[in-house]
């Protein structure tokens, strides 16, 4: 039995490929049999491109149903999918191409100038192009093409995808998902949330992480279900198609916005079966801000690049605001010591996990991934957690400095070292300050040269050039030193009491 992840998929879309998949957010319909024939075209565009069965194919482009048809081609071919966020900045996407050396680098138009160079430089084959709308050198090669295409044979752990995470050296890794590992995850999503072809859920995520790429797109995919598919999250009109929803998957930012609309009431949205939310804590005054608005319950749950989802708060019985509920059915966690000793209930420790859904490590770091998997196997998370009584997992910190930030991970190394490279910086502290938007900002704090002007607004400007949006401070805060403790270190737990 062929392993490939597009093959499951293929086998449970509706036997009446006419149904439905998804309609944008400007009133177009697509069907399965649309969706599955632009992958195959697209397929055979991209071998016609120069990339073989296990080469890299990498994607920085802008969501679109023509995105979600790529993806599934990458499958389809065999190829490994690599998506790159859309703000990433060409210095950034140049450590990403020299890492994964992609056979095709797929871009916006608007882009290629700049990135060209750069995959030309690292040995890509082909650059090609696709817009919002679904145009460039991509789908016009596609076009050209047959839509058929024979589906990679694969076995459960060969290579599917590779989602790069931040480093606290600043030195990204690429987590190495398998076929087996999307498989797995996927079902079991399915079977807990009781996703069916009866549902339709608002999709507002990005497609280049996890939640968006992996838990929206495989649930509907594998149940036959239907997206109403926006290309960004906008309150209002999601609150307008949310009355034609039974599912909204958001980090915690989308709940915010919702319950700073007037118009967002338990009438309006009496159709939608399940709340969901991940990719960054939610705060338990949103949990029960919502509940008293909708009289339901968002159901938080808790996964990361490494693994896809790992737990989640159960879709009939108790919700618990501030925990991410219960071990996923054949995903085993435990919360140990220093030691890697499990811990019991009420004790805080290192979150640690194992399961068919974990990665198979980071691409090109043999060394770093056998130092995240401890002697008997499991694999160190990097947060901190406690199981209550009950079994629910609550996650108390994050035991490497991660910012999250509107549901992305934000390593504050990186911006620090762009930060002390600039003239009249000694030294610069990132941390993230809560906020009751993005859930936490990121906050530079920056220790100047004695009787050095630090221009604020040149370092913001500088900034911007080099580093997504997100990542970007949105606050500096210049001092005369940072606060260090009797080892030299700097103190950040101060820095975010302090600034708070």
């Amino acid at each position: 039995m062929n392993a490939n992840f597009f093959a499951v998929l293929q086998q449970r879309f509706p036997a009446d490929r006419d149904t439905p998949v998804l309609e944008t957010d400007d009133g177009v319909v697509w069907t399965y049999g649309q969706l599955e024939a632009l992958s195959g075209r697209y397929a055979n565009a991209l071998s016609q491109s120069g990339a073989n069965h296990g080469d890299r194919v990498a994607v920085q482009v802008d969501k679109s149903p023509e995105t979600l048809a790529l993806y599934l081609a990458c499958l389809r071919g065999g190829f490994v999918h690599l998506p790159l966020n859309t703000a990433y900045q060409p210095a950034e996407i140049d450590y990403f191409l020299r890492d994964a050396q992609p056979a095709v680098f797929i871009c916006r138009p608007d882009a290629r100038e700049a990135l060209l160079p750069i995959a030309t430089d690292v040995g890509v084959r082909s650059v090609l192009t696709l817009d919002g709308e679904g145009r460039g050198t991509l789908p016009a090669l596609a076009d050209l093409l047959d839509a058929q295409a024979v589906t990679a044979e694969a076995q459960p752990d060969d290579l599917a995808v590779i989602l790069y995470t931040s480093g606290t050296t600043g030195r990204s890794k690429g987590a190495m998902l398998t076929h087996g590992n999307l498989t797995s995850n996927g079902l079991t999503l399915v079977s807990e949330w009781g996703i069916s072809s009866a549902d339709v859920l608002l999709h507002a995520l990005p497609i280049f992480h996890v939640h968006g790429l992996f838990v929206a797109n495989h649930t509907i995919l594998l149940a036959g279900g239907r997206f109403l598919f926006h290309r960004k999250f906008d309150a209002a009109a999601v609150l307008r198609d949310l009355q034609r929803a039974t599912l909204l998957m958001g980090v915690p930012t989308f709940y915010t916005r919702l319950l700073a609309e007037p118009g967002f009431t338990r009438d309006t949205v009496s159709g939608v079966r399940l709340f969901i939310s991940g990719s960054a804590p939610l705060l338990t005054e949103t949990f029960e801000a919502f509940e008293t608005r909708t009289g339901q319950r968002i159901l938080e749950r808790y996964g990361m690049s490494e693994s896809g989802m790992i737990t989640s708060n159960p879709l009939r019985g108790e919700r618990k605001a501030g925990t991410v509920g219960r071990p996923l059915p054949d995903v085993n966690v435990r919360v140990a010591d220093a030691d890697d000793h499990p811990l019991s209930a009420g004790a805080i420790g290192g979150v640690q996990i194992r399961g068919p859904n974990v990665f198979k490590g980071y691409w090109l770091m043999p060394e770093k991934t056998a130092q995240e998997f401890t002697a008997d196997g499991w694999f160190r998370t990097g947060d901190v957690g406690c199981f209550d009584a009950d079994g629910y997992l609550s996650i108390v910190g994050r035991a490497k400095d991660l910012i999250i930030t509107g549901g992305y991970n934000v390593y504050p190394k990186e911006i620090e070292l762009e930060i002390d490279g600039l003239p009249g910086v000694v030294e610069s502290a990132v941390i993230g300050v809560p906020h009751p938007d993005f859930g936490e900002a990121v906050t530079a704090v920056i220790a100047r040269k004695a009787g050095t002007a630090l221009d604020e607004a040149g370092i913001l400007a500088h900034l911007k050039t080099r580093l997504a949006n997100y990542k970007v401070p949105k606050r500096l805060i210049v001092v005369d030193e940072l606060p260090r403790n009797t080892m030299g270190k700097v103190q950040k737990a101060e820095l975010r009491k302090r600034y708070r």
